[in-house]
C-alpha cells in the first residue's frame, strides 16, 4: 500500500514556476514508477510525465517538454514536478501517481493516486 500527498501548488502568473511535491508512505517507495497527471475542469485527467523506480528514465508529454522536469529522492520517499514557462493552459488539479508497471502513460496503468494539488496559471 502506498499513500501520496501532493503539495506546492498555487496561483501564479504566466512565465512563472511552481514545485510541486509528492510525498509517498511505504518503505516500496523505490520499486514504483512515479507519474503526475493533470485535469482541467471539464477535461479527462491528462498524462504529464513519469519517472522510473531508479530516476534514470523519464518521459514528458509534449505539452510539457522543456519546461516541466520530473526528479525523484527516494531517500526521501519524495517525487517532484519543477513547472517553468507556465502557461494558462497548464491550469488544472495536478495528481502524482505510483505504478508497477514501468514507464505507463495511461490512467489505468497507475495503482495508487493522491489527492491532487491546484495550479492556476493567470495570463
Amino acid at each position: 500500500q502506498v499513500q501520496l500527498v501532493e503539495s506546492g501548488g498555487g496561483s501564479v502568473q504566466a512565465g512563472g514556476s511552481l514545485r510541486l511535491s509528492c510525498a509517498a508512505s511505504g518503505r516500496t517507495f523505490s520499486s514504483y514508477a512515479m507519474g503526475w497527471f493533470r485535469q482541467a475542469p471539464g477535461k479527462e485527467r491528462e498524462f504529464v510525465t513519469v519517472i522510473s523506480w531508479s530516476g534514470g528514465s523519464t518521459y514528458y508529454a509534449d505539452s510539457v517538454k522543456g519546461r516541466f522536469t520530473i526528479s525523484r529522492d527516494n531517500a526521501k520517499n519524495t517525487v517532484y514536478l519543477q513547472m517553468n514557462s507556465l502557461k494558462p493552459e497548464d491550469t488544472a488539479v495536478y495528481y502524482c501517481a505510483a505504478t508497477r508497471s514501468g514507464l505507463g502513460l495511461g490512467v489505468r496503468n497507475y495503482d495508487y493516486w493522491g489527492q491532487g494539488t491546484q495550479v492556476t496559471v493567470s495570463s
